[in-house]
């Protein structure tokens, strides 16, 4: 079945900006007349008047309202939920913050298309580089597991043909309808993070194949650690409070991610990102006061 009608899912706050140049590289993306974009984008309770300037320069936008506390994952699956009520041929994952070549969807569609021709739905997910460096920052992700260790790696694009991976960044993936009726909606509870993952990996399981488009289909910027749960240079309450928080690694939702795809190595990991939190702070603090040491004033 060609694919014609596809559902954009976006959400948003207060990243005016981001979402303005995200939503304009779309339009502009060059496609098959009789493939058509239907927008949805949840507004989760921007201050800084995203949802007022997409109503203004994107009136076709299907704007939704969320109420602040949703973050990526509530305000994707709302987004997904409203979509998922109408005859769509298939969902567009797509961050408010990527900015899409202008062939880009061309591509991603085409080698959702060859799946699908072969029989075999495939959700096609797309390679984002840094605009900065040029370096690969998100999309197809393997899981490696050996021995107690279980890894979630990138996986490199090849410039000229798909790749088969575990899973997916949700940055920019495309998931036919024959895989969204049988997995469904993101994980109700997962709030910000793991929702993307956990959607792949689920898709996995059903028997589904989940590829990596040829070629970047886009630039994004990776997250930074600066101040975050992964810096180790910042104090360590502060540290714990980012570990701890819906942006964290919150402990019901990752022990909720690792029971479901860590198996066996589970027991082994769900308390792993506090544990090495803890350690790195430890020694952090431990090489300062050395180095302090080392450059004390002699009586």
């Amino acid at each position: 079945m060609p694919i014609r009608r596809i559902a954009v899912l976006i959400t948003s706050f207060n990243r005016r900006e981001f979402t303005l140049n995200s939503l304009a590289s779309l339009l502009r993306q060059r496609k098959e007349e009789r493939v058509h974009f239907s927008v949805f984008l949840v507004d989760d309770g921007s201050t800084d008047g995203t949802g007022e300037a997409v109503r203004f320069e994107f009136p076709d936008v299907r704007l939704l309202q969320g109420d602040g506390t949703l973050f990526w994952n509530g305000g994707m699956r709302m987004a997904f939920g409203a979509a998922l009520r109408e005859p769509f041929d298939a969902y567009l994952f797509l961050n408010d913050d990527v900015i899409l070549y202008e062939n880009a969807l061309e591509r991603v569609i085409e080698c959702a298309q060859t799946w699908l021709d072969k029989g075999r739905p495939a959700i096609v997910v797309g390679s984002m580089r840094c605009p900065l460096t040029g370096e690969h920052s998100y999309g197809g992700v393997v899981r490696r597991a050996k021995g107690f260790q279980v890894k979630f790696e990138k996986v490199a694009h090849d410039p000229l043909a798909s790749v088969i991976c575990d899973t997916m960044n949700g940055n920019c993936a495309l998931i036919p309808n024959q895989i969204a009726s049988v997995v469904g909606n993101i994980e109700a509870c997962f709030r910000h993070q793991f929702g993307d993952l956990d959607y792949g990996l689920r898709a996995k399981r059903a028997g589904f194949d989940i590829v990596v488009a040829p070629g970047y289909i886009g630039e994004c910027l990776p997250n930074s650690r600066i101040g975050t749960w992964r810096d180790p240079s910042i104090a360590f309450r502060k540290r714990w409070k980012h570990l701890i928080s819906l942006k964290g690694v919150p402990f019901k939702e990752w022990l909720l991610f690792t029971w479901r795809h860590y198996g066996w190595r589970g027991a082994y990991y769900i308390f792993s990102p506090y544990l090495k939190t803890i350690v790195s702070s430890l020694m952090v603090r431990r090489s300062m006061c050395s180095l302090s040491d080392s450059f004390s004033p002699k009586s």
